[in-house]
C-alpha cells in the first residue's frame, strides 16, 4: 500500500504573490488533491529582514482568491526554531558542519530561497577546519559566525526530477560548502526546508526550476540527517510577453494588482491549467483536480518557457 500523498505550499512573505507563484501553487495543489492527499501551508519567514506581516495576510488572501485551501493551520517557519536547532546540533556533533565568519553577503542571502543567477561563487573552504567551535570563531573575528555544511566527501549526487529527468552534480565542485545557519541565529533556507518538510511528512515538492541547484544541497542535508527525499517537480519559470522573468521584488504582475483590475481568478486558473497540458474552462480550481496528470517521466529534457497573456502584462 502506497503512503498518503502530502504536498505543500511554501510561500515567503517578502512581497506579493505573482502569476508565477500562482502557477506553481496550483500545480502543487492539483497534484496532491488528485491523489487524495493533503496540503500543508508553510509560511517561509526565516528572512526576518524582508518578511512582513502584511505580506503574510496577502498570501492568505491571494491563495483563497485562487480557490486553494490547505489542511490544518498555516505554519510559520520562525515558530519551528527548536527543530532547526536540533538538526544543526546533530550536524555539528557529527563533524559535518563548521562555523564560518566570512562572506557576509552570502551568509545574509542564505536566509532566503536563491534566485536564478544568484548561486554565487564556489565557496573555497576558507573557514573549514579553522575554528574548534563557534566561541573560537567569535574570539578570533569579533563576529557571530554562520555555519556551513562540509561538502567534502559527499561526491557526485544524482536524483531524477519528475519533469526534467536525471540530474547530476558534484556539489563540492559546483557550490562548495554552503550556509545552513545564519549569523542571526536562524536556519538558512536549505536547512529549514529540509527539516520542515520532513517534520510535516511532505513527499511531493513542486516548485520553479531555478531551485534545481538547491535540490542538490537539500539532498546532501537529507543524507546527513537520514531523511527520505520527496519526489520533485521543477516547473518552467514564468515570464512576461517580452521574455523577462517575473520577480516578486519588482512587484510586477502581482495577483493583488490583477484582482484590483477585475480579472476573474478562474481565468488565471484556466491559464495555469492550459500551460500544464489540461484543457477546459475552469469553474473553480477544484474542477481541474480530478483530471490532473503529470507528463510521464522520461529522458533528460528542458521545460518550455511559459509566458503570461499580453492582457495581464500591465499588472
Amino acid at each position: 500500500m502506497s503512503e498518503p500523498v502530502i504536498g505543500r505550499l511554501a510561500p515567503s512573505p517578502t512581497g506579493r504573490l505573482h502569476l508565477g507563484h500562482a502557477r506553481s501553487f496550483l500545480a502543487a495543489w492539483w497534484s496532491a488533491r488528485h491523489a487524495g492527499g493533503s496540503v500543508v501551508l508553510r509560511i517561509e519567514d526565516l528572512d526576518e529582514s524582508r518578511s512582513r506581516p502584511e505580506y503574510v495576510q496577502g498570501i492568505l488572501e491571494d491563495l483563497a482568491w485562487l480557490g486553494l485551501d490547505w489542511d490544518g493551520a498555516p505554519i510559520l517557519q520562525t515558530d519551528l526554531q527548536a527543530q532547526h536547532e536540533a538538526a544543526l546540533a546533530r550536524l555539528v556533533a557529527a563533524g559535518r558542519a563548521y562555523p564560518c565568519v566570512c562572506t557576509r553577503r552570502d551568509i545574509e542571502r542564505a536566509a532566503s530561497a536563491p534566485h536564478l543567477g544568484e548561486t554565487g561563487p564556489v565557496y573555497p573552504g576558507t573557514c573549514r577546519g579553522r575554528f574548534s567551535d563557534a566561541q573560537a570563531a567569535w574570539r578570533a573575528s569579533g563576529r557571530e559566525p554562520a555555519w556551513r555544511l562540509n561538502t567534502q566527501g559527499i561526491g557526485v549526487l544524482r536524483w531524477s526530477d519528475e519533469l526534467l529527468g536525471p540530474q547530476v552534480s558534484d556539489l563540492e565542485a559546483e557550490s562548495g560548502d554552503f550556509v545552513i545557519w545564519t549569523k542571526a541565529g536562524r536556519a538558512a533556507y536549505q536547512l529549514g526546508v529540509v527539516v520542515d518538510d520532513a517534520a510535516a511528512g511532505v513527499n511531493q515538492v513542486v516548485r520553479g526550476e531555478d531551485l534545481v541547484l538547491s535540490t542538490f544541497q537539500q539532498l546532501a542535508l537529507m543524507r546527513e540527517l537520514d531523511i527520505t527525499p520527496p519526489r520533485w517537480w521543477h516547473l518552467a519559470l514564468v515570464g512576461d510577453p517580452d521574455g523577462r522573468r517575473l520577480a516578486k521584488r519588482s512587484g510586477a504582475h502581482s495577483l493583488s494588482a490583477l484582482r484590483e483590475q477585475g480579472v476573474d481568478p478562474f481565468e488565471i486558473v484556466a491559464w495555469a491549467a492550459q500551460s500544464l497540458g489540461m484543457a477546459g474552462r475552469a469553474q473553480s480550481a477544484a474542477s481541474f483536480a480530478p483530471s490532473f496528470a503529470w507528463p510521464t517521466p522520461g529522458p533528460q529534457r528542458s521545460n518550455p518557457a511559459v509566458a503570461i497573456p499580453a492582457a495581464w502584462a500591465g499588472a
